[in-house]
């Protein structure tokens, strides 16, 4: 993954563009396995019209379900309990390592 700092996508070299769109890849397939997911959504905002909020270039990755309706739910006040997850960590960790 790029170390660099890019502020959004438009500052962001081809190679490392490349780079982190293999890792999404990755990890969208690790997912699927990690957590039985129908599908997976990316998202990635660029300055504020484009909702940004943090001035580095990132890319979201969500595991999707039937009905999960996820852009049209709050996100949640509280983060998760870090037990819990640490618990969705090792899933996709073992995923990765199959």
């Amino acid at each position: 993954m790029p170390v660099a700092h890019h502020e959004n996508l438009y500052d962001l070299p081809t190679a490392d563009g490349h780079a982190v769109f293999d890792a999404t890849r990755t990890l969208a397939r690790a997912m699927r396995t990690a957590y039985d997911c129908a599908g997976v959504s990316t998202r990635q905002h660029n300055e504020p019209a484009g909702d940004q909020h943090v001035w580095h270039f990132h890319q979201h990755l969500f595991p999707r379900y039937p009905g999960d309706d996820l852009n049209a739910t709050s996100p949640q006040p509280d983060w998760l309990p870090a037990a819990r997850r640490h618990a969705y960590a090792e899933r996709l960790r073992a995923a990765l390592n199959s």
